[in-house]
């Protein structure tokens, strides 16, 4: 469906809704949102979105993105009970029927604020709302968790840590991938794993991105399409998962604070005591969680389900988590990790032939010269992506033949394939602890995250705590 049938449609629907002849005004696909579309539009002078689930997906289909994931009737409800509750939440105002012609979704009162992470993360005109966040992130969390779960719509269902770690690795091993941090990750979570609490209402997304904000704070808790039933410790930790931190990787809760007054502020509004080990058991879950997404959201695109540019590059993101759960994991070993040598290694050629590194540059540039700055919206954001996935296999094409070189060697080193050492992890047969086994992870992850995403701020990390140069 394009703009202009989206915007024929709705405004069918908001006459019908609302009454008089108005039409839908201003109507702009705003960017992000991996598995829904958020379009902004004015109607009879008030600021409206509409919140819908993109063409070609059916609302069975959200499993290609997610673990679970409730319709959009119930976030609708969700999201009414919890306003009614003192939640920070956007009214919503009327839901979609088939009969409307524009899919499964809701409309809801627009609230004013930004919603980006770079716009808002270390810059003046949010420092009031900044200095604010860390309790303000706490007192929403406290006011979730405490709405009575006897009233919630039925649809939303509980999930204890052991089934959802056992799901997240069924889906891991569906896609056939072998990527020996992540298998290390599942046998440690599998062996830590913490006894089931009772059940709280979760967010279960709650994050800079999903949060809108203004000058003076959170104006706006956004996407409750993963809600569920489950332990606090599952929320609160994943505002400190490490890809949550947009840049500001020191700052473990969102980019904003420290995990620490993050948790103390929790307690102060909840009246509870975190339990700091199941809060650790739930951070390295939710790191783990989201590199298995990015796996299954790059899927998507090769099945065909969400056949969209975004997924791949989504889906080229688990190398950042590969890194992530590796400084997480460094703490845990016994032995200090020893220096590593790290060059930083030229991407274009200075002599010879064009090499395709070339010819993928001259694209990118002609990207950003010509096609850019003729573009806005969702149109822009598209073009980036594209400017994106042209930089991975940029540099891909000039590294990934010697990073290939180096891996093959290490593993002859080891006396493993990378299948043999996945599973020798998984099932305890070798350990992090081997100096040889722990050099191999993290310069794989290195080398894989430098083609990936080198602006992320996870490899500046590691880098400073690894490497010898």
């Amino acid at each position: 469906m394009d703009h202009r049938d989206i915007q024929s449609n709705l405004t069918k629907f908001c006459r019908k809704q609302f009454g008089g002849t108005n039409n839908v005004e201003n109507l702009k696909h705003l960017s992000g949102g991996a598995s829904m579309e958020s379009w902004a539009f004015s109607f009879a002078g008030k600021e409206m979105v509409l919140r819908r689930l993109p063409d070609g997906i059916d609302g069975d289909d959200l499993d290609a993105a997610t673990v679970s994931a409730i319709s959009l009737d119930t976030q609708a409800d969700l999201i009414e009970l919890c306003r009614n509750a003192g939640v920070t939440a956007p009214e919503v105002l009327a839901k979609l029927t088939a009969d409307d012609r524009l899919g499964q979704g809701f409309l809801m009162v627009r609230a004013l604020g930004e919603t980006l992470p770079h716009k808002i993360l270390g810059k003046t005109e949010f420092a009031e709302a900044l200095n604010q966040l860390t309790v303000q992130c706490a007192t929403e969390l406290a006011k979730i968790h405490a709405i009575n779960v006897s009233t919630l719509p039925k649809e939303i269902q509980r999930a204890d840590p052991a089934t959802l770690l056992q799901l997240q690795e069924e889906a891991y091993r569906d896609l056939r991938v072998t990527i020996p941090a992540y298998d290390y990750a599942f046998r440690w979570l599998e062996d830590n794993i913490p006894t089931a609490e009772a059940p709280v209402l979760l967010h279960a997304d709650f994050r800079m991105g999903n949060l809108m904000i203004d000058k003076t704070g959170i104006s706006a808790v956004l996407d409750w399409e993963l809600a569920h039933l489950g332990d606090p410790m599952e929320d609160l930790s994943y505002l400190c998962t490490p890809s949550w931190r947009f840049g500001h990787y020191e700052q473990e809760a969102g980019g904003f604070d420290s995990a620490e007054n993050l948790i103390f502020a929790y307690e102060t509004a909840s009246g509870s005591k975190v339990d700091r080990s199941r809060f650790d058991w739930w951070l390295i879950y939710n790191t783990l969680w989201w590199g298995v997404a990015c796996l299954r959201m790059g899927h998507s695109y090769r099945d065909g389900s969400v056949h969209v540019l975004e997924r791949t590059i989504i889906g080229r993101r688990a190398s950042e988590v590969e890194i992530d759960l590796l400084l997480l994991f460094e703490p845990m070993r016994k032995s200090e990790s020893s220096k590593l040598s790290w060059h930083e290694k030229a991407l274009l050629p200075e002599h010879g032939e064009v090499e395709y590194a070339e010819i993928l540059n001259a694209l990118i540039e002609w990207n950003k010269e010509k096609i850019m700055p003729q573009q806005e919206g969702h149109a822009l954001f598209e073009s980036r992506v594209a400017n994106n996935a042209l930089g991975i296999a940029q540099r891909h094409a000039s590294w990934a033949g010697k990073y290939a070189e180096n891996r093959n060697q290490r593993l002859a080193n080891i006396g493993v394939s990378t299948e043999q050492l996945c599973a020798k992890l998984r099932h305890g047969e070798r350990e992090i602890e081997e100096p040889e086994i722990w050099d191999h992870l993290r310069l794989s992850a290195l080398e894989r995250l430098s083609i990936d995403q080198p602006k992320y701020a996870g490899l500046k990390t590691a880098l400073n705590k690894w490497s010898s140069t």
